[in-house]
């Protein structure tokens, strides 16, 4: 095998090996160094923590505890007897496993597909845009690239208060590996991922608590769609307590005892398990070598300009270890614009268009701005929304929770804003991406003919109610 390159990828994550599979597509000689090794020790698996202990398996997990969910306490009111359901864990833990082994498993045919070469070692930037890579005996090799591409992802962040012991006190990782149903739940953090685990383990009957240390509930998410999604987690069993403040945890006889406090002073609860989930960090460890000439913020962010090149020449980085979301979707869109930048192209990723979901059940997502944000900067606008228990199809679904939300420039009507919590929501937010990145204005969308029943009336009906024509429900009066 030859030692030099057109294009080496550090990291096979979504935007690693996204990036190595469209190089080799360009007609670039592509190679992709992943350190990632299976459960045998030996070889190599692709993929990252998206489709290995992220993403995927997570969504497996939610899958199936929300079908069991629906089992459980649904089906009988909509004439389903479904008596006695069960949920066999070890076999929801296999299936989950078959899953990603099949999606890490693509990739490797991708990969032979496509011509991109892997390499299996940890890999680390030199000057030159060298590239050493450390097998897992210890011994190092040097290739050579004419361009390098950085996707090393990240990693839970891990606070002083509760450090991980693998056992009682774990990551999300860990989360996804408990082999039965705790009885009492602590999840330290009511982000994205504090919410799905949360979600996942409560519907299997674990009594969940999640501290989260701001006052405000899911502070990045526009506040009316928020408030809506924290009354329905509430009513599903989730105890989320917002202005907590971790101050320690200690397992004792096989319990986590919790110290945190908050309006009311000081205060303890006791878990069988602890999760934290409080953030992940860029996973930048040994990554660059000191002459790299890539340079880091004290957070460990590689710095880069718009076109995810960073300050030494030849070398781009992508994904979690950059500025923006810590999402998959992203950092593939970033490794699909370096590769044909790399080529000669000229693609620019829209960050303004980029998707965010949380998936639970109500799923929330969202893209652009949110009410508040539009306050802060002083723009005029109008808002549209349309419940989800005034759709047909939700109604035939038994999912009635939740709206669409739409906002848009008072001025010139283009959407800026497209917010969704309720059934599907996750797939409805594309309507929106789409209509954002073409610049659509809300009557675009209002005068647009939608198909029924469909949940995606909903979003219609929101276009009609943000100049206040919305059919199915009564448009709030007009300020005279």
């Amino acid at each position: 095998m030859s030692d030099k390159f057109d294009v080496i990828v550090i990291g096979a994550g979504p935007g690693g090996y996204v990036a190595a599979i469209k190089a080799a597509q360009l007609g670039l000689k592509t190679a992709c160094v992943e350190s990632w090794t299976g459960k045998d020790g030996k070889s190599q698996v692709l993929g990252g923590t998206c489709l290995n202990v992220g993403c995927i398996p997570s969504k497996a997990l939610l899958e199936v505890t929300h079908k069991f969910e629906e089992a459980s306490h649904d089906y009988e009111s909509m004439g389903i007897l479904a008596k006695g359901v069960e949920i066999d864990v070890a076999k929801m833990m296999e299936r989950k496993e078959g899953i990603v082994k099949q999606l890490t498993g693509g990739i490797a045919g991708l990969f032979k597909a496509n011509g991109v070469t892997p390499i299996h070692g940890h890999g680390k930037l030199l000057a030159g845009r060298k590239v050493e890579v450390t097998d897992k005996d210890g011994n190092t090799k040097t290739y050579e690239a004419d361009n390098v591409i950085l996707a090393t992802g990240s990693k839970p962040i891990e606070i002083p208060p509760a450090p991980f012991d693998g056992e009682y006190i774990v990551d999300s990782e860990g989360a996804l590996e408990f082999s039965e149903v705790p009885k009492r739940l602590g999840i330290i953090g009511a982000g994205v991922i504090g919410l799905e685990l949360g979600s996942v383990w409560a519907r299997l009957g674990a009594e969940v608590t999640v501290i989260e240390a701001q006052d405000t509930f899911l502070p990045v998410v526009d506040q009316q769609v928020a408030k809506d999604a924290l009354k329905q987690f509430k009513k599903q069993g989730l105890n989320i307590i917002t202005g907590a403040r971790m101050t320690g945890a200690e397992v004792k006889r096989k319990l986590v005892y919790v110290n945190y406090e908050d309006s009311k002073g000081k205060q303890e609860a006791k878990f069988d398990k602890l999760i934290v989930a409080v953030g992940r960090r860029p996973y930048t460890d040994g990554a660059l070598a000191e002459d790299s000439g890539v340079t880091m913020d004290e957070r460990g962010f590689i710095f880069v300009d718009d076109n995810c090149k960073t300050e030494a020449p030849g070398v781009w980085a992508v994904g979690d270890i950059v500025r923006g979301p810590m999402l998959a979707h992203k950092a593939s869109e970033e490794g699909v614009m370096v590769a044909e930048r790399i080529a000669g192209h000229k693609p620019q990723v829209n960050y303004d268009c980029i998707p965010n979901v949380i998936y639970t059940a109500p799923e929330v997502a969202w893209v652009g701005k949110t009410e508040e944000q539009l306050k802060a900067e002083g723009e005029e606008y109008n808002v549209g929304t349309f419940p989800f228990a005034a759709n047909g199809r939700a109604m035939a679904a038994n999912a009635t929770g939740g709206m669409v939300k739409i906002i848009a420039d008072a001025k010139t009507d283009r959407i800026l804003g497209f917010h969704v919590v309720g059934p599907q929501a996750s797939e409805i937010v594309a309507q929106g991406v789409i209509a954002m990145e073409f610049g659509s204005s809300a009557e675009d969308l209002a005068l647009t003919c939608f198909a029924h029943p469909t949940l995606s009336e909903s979003v219609h009906e929101a276009a009609l109610a943000v100049a206040g024509g919305a059919i199915h429900v009564a448009n709030r009066r007009k300020k005279k």
